[in-house]
């Protein structure tokens, strides 16, 4: 190329700094006005959604659930073994 490319603002600008997978800080520049790069959370719409919907009860362990569990399994063992001593 015959003319020099101008990257003195994009070497100036603060990086982004968060951990990449290889344990190094991120080299990419950090938009404007975040912290992070685009890749790390400083664009928009990045992240989780609001709210937690990960965090919802199913209801398998509550102790109603557990208690259920507990009889089913100890009215399989008295089975189990009542058709022991009859087999």
């Amino acid at each position: 190329m015959s003319h020099t490319r101008n990257t003195g603002a994009m070497r100036a600008s603060r990086r982004c700094g968060a951990r990449t997978r290889n344990g190094v800080p991120c080299r990419m520049p950090a938009l404007r006005g975040k912290a992070r790069c685009r890749m790390h959370g400083g664009a928009e719409g990045s992240g989780a959604p609001p709210g937690n919907r990960n965090a919802m009860k199913h209801g398998v362990f509550t102790s109603e659930a557990i208690d259920a569990r507990k009889s089913v399994r100890a009215l399989l063992i008295d089975a189990q073994r009542l058709l022991r001593e009859l087999g």
